[in-house]
């Protein structure tokens, strides 16, 4: 397929990549023009703008960093689609916002599909993210080949509207801000009462806690917090969108939320969110 990729963060880097590896003509675009540089060379064209790039494209795939970068590229972008074309948003936004995308889409004659992503630099090289697909059957049918070349087969799901794959994303991003937070709470226990890090860390398996544990813990022994797999920043926006979804406490999720606030404005909104840890990884 000729398929056009709008946002090439960390995130889109891989996804993108994968496109071209299945043969597909890829044309990307970003407002860093330098983040491309690899994916032409590896044989994308890249386009100066947005408008260009969507020209004559089956599929379009947008990986921006929010609702509000979605609504400039995209809604207030004039962009050319073709009455065939498939819009594929895997930007991770709210469930009214999904829905809002839908009905713009519609009455502008868009096919819009939404398919965020659960799962982090590691599992999108490898092609084993969960991948999350919402929208009608048809134009589900048009994007799958595309999702699923960085899905686990196992954990694609698919939904029969937009939101509900953008409420999916959300939940799963919540357990991970609050099982992050749930670990730096038992480091401090642990080392209070007399724990080192190794100890709590090898205590945590096979509990409730355990998946993070592991998945973080060596980025926390080596207090690696600048080999971002998936930034501060991104998560401080996510929580924002999971608050402003609900109309009653989360609690746990507040917790979370202050803590990686304080991390983002003490200049880590960069490294990887487990940065959290880095006070108590200290002691």
């Amino acid at each position: 397929m000729n398929v056009s990729f709008l946002g090439l963060g960390r995130m889109g880097r891989v996804l993108a990549t994968h496109i071209i590896d299945a043969g597909h003509d890829l044309t990307v675009w970003n407002r860093t023009p330098s983040n491309a540089d690899e994916l032409v060379e590896a044989g994308a064209r890249f386009a100066t703008t947005a408008k260009d790039a969507v020209a004559g494209a089956d599929v379009v795939v947008t990986a921006l960093f929010g609702p509000a970068a979605v609504r400039e590229v995209v809604i207030g972008g004039e962009l050319p689609f073709g009455p065939d074309t498939v819009w594929v948003d895997i930007t991770t936004v709210s469930p009214d916002d999904a829905g809002a995308f839908a009905a713009w889409a519609r009455a502008a004659g868009v096919r819009y599909v939404h398919s965020p992503v659960i799962g982090s630099l590691a599992p999108a090289a490898n092609r084993s993210l969960g991948v999350l697909v919402g929208g009608d059957p048809e134009n589900r049918e048009v994007v799958l080949p595309i999702v699923s070349l960085w899905a686990d087969p196992s954990r694609l799901w698919q939904f029969d509207a937009p939101g509900k794959a953008a409420a999916g994303k959300l939940v799963a991003n919540l357990a991970l801000a609050v099982s992050m937070q749930g670990l730096v709470e038992a480091l401090d226990l642990g080392h209070a009462s007399g724990l080192s890090t190794e100890e709590v860390l090898t205590t945590l398996t096979g509990t409730g806690l355990g998946m993070i544990a592991g998945m973080k813990g060596q980025t926390i022994r080596s207090r690696g917090f600048g080999a971002t797999q998936f930034s501060t920043d991104l998560l401080v926006k996510d929580i924002g969108l999971m608050l402003g979804a609900v109309d009653r406490p989360l609690p746990a999720l507040v917790a979370a939320y202050a803590a990686l606030t304080a991390a983002r404005d003490a200049g880590h909104g960069d490294d990887d969110f487990s940065v959290i840890a880095a006070r108590t990884a200290a002691s």
